[in-house]
């Protein structure tokens, strides 16, 4: 792992001990204690909202997130002790993270500072380089791609209910279905690996004959960026797959999806704020947000370019699409 020469991203080489065993966790200093979390979790398999760390005097600043590494006294000939349960030993259902509701939209000056900052692009490289996306069915040539959330998005994961698929968003199958006949299929969730497979699995996404899943990423893909007015957040970097399937898939043919637009700062030119399905057993009947994003996604699949389109417009898109289909 490669930092940059400045002070703020220094390598740091730091020893963690957790159920009798060392491990040796290399970071920066630009880097938050939640993303020293994440790096701990790829060792480990404990997931970051279950870990807590205790080192000499720095206990309470160890359980904020949004701290940098740099503004600690960390001292690699210390160790740092962390406590948490991996899923696999858990009767619970994973799905017990912190919830975010907090959404917000930063300014546009902002928006292009974050993304364009050196520092933010450096975490993305190192990205990059720390996170391998695994496919489970081949990119496609001349498709472009969509890439989906999970929570909110395809499936109201708060509410209770004895079988899941009274959970999901209405018409699910239908528009992936509809949407893979011009689109490559990434889900992209801020929950952990298993619990993606587990509720898509259960959802039968991973295994329907009308469709593919080209790959599955979890919160070990996302950065860490700060925010001069919202402060320290986790985002889904975009770029993470464009380098990696530079060949398939690149700013001008990536469309995400996803209930918080915070997740698209460092690419705010592709992302497409979801109306949130929530309440699913009010709203199993009546939500039809999927149905409409259909025909937006198969009326922009015919531009070569998709980089100059305003997705907060998507809906008068359709419409407009739609009435001139009619007048033809």
């Amino acid at each position: 792992m490669a930092c940059s020469s400045s002070e703020s991203s220094e390598e740091l080489t730091l020893k963690v001990k957790w159920s009798g065993k060392d491990y040796t966790v290399r970071v920066c200093g630009d880097d938050t204690v939640g993303e020293l979390k994440r790096r701990i979790c790829e060792l480990t398999n404990v997931l970051p909202f279950r870990q807590k760390l205790l080192y000499p005097k720095l206990a309470s600043k160890l359980t904020d997130d949004s701290v940098f590494l740099s503004q600690l006294p960390l001292n690699s000939s210390f160790k740092i002790t962390m406590i948490g349960t991996t899923e696999e030993d858990l009767l619970v259902d994973p799905v017990d993270a912190p919830e975010i509701v907090d959404d917000f939209e930063l300014p546009r000056e902002e928006a292009v500072d974050i993304k364009d900052m050196q520092v933010n692009q450096q975490k993305l490289t190192r990205r990059i380089n720390q996170f391998k996306v695994e496919l489970r069915n081949p990119c496609r040539e001349g498709k472009k791609l969509l890439v989906l959330d999970i929570d909110y998005t395809l499936f109201d994961h708060r509410s209770p209910a004895e079988n899941p698929l009274l959970l999901m968003r209405p018409y699910l199958h239908e528009f992936l279905t509809a949407v893979y006949s011009e689109y490559d299929i990434m889900i992209w969730s801020a929950t952990s690996m298993k619990w993606i497979n587990l509720k898509m699995g259960q959802l039968g996404v991973l295994d329907n004959p009308n469709y593919k899943i080209t790959a599955l990423l979890d919160h070990m893909a996302m950065i860490t960026v700060q925010s001069p007015s919202r402060g320290v957040f986790d985002c889904k970097p975009l770029g993470l797959i464009w380098a990696q399937f530079p060949e398939f898939y690149t700013a001008s043919n990536t469309i995400m999806f996803d209930d918080l637009r915070r997740n698209f700062v460092m690419n705010p030119q592709n992302g497409l704020t979801i109306k949130p399905f929530r309440k699913a057993h009010a709203n199993r009947h009546s939500d039809q947000e999927l149905v409409k994003l259909t025909q937006y996604l198969l009326a922009i699949a015919e531009l070569d370019d998709m980089s100059n389109l305003d997705h907060n417009n998507w809906e008068l898109f359709a419409e407009d699409n739609a009435k001139r289909r009619r007048h033809k």
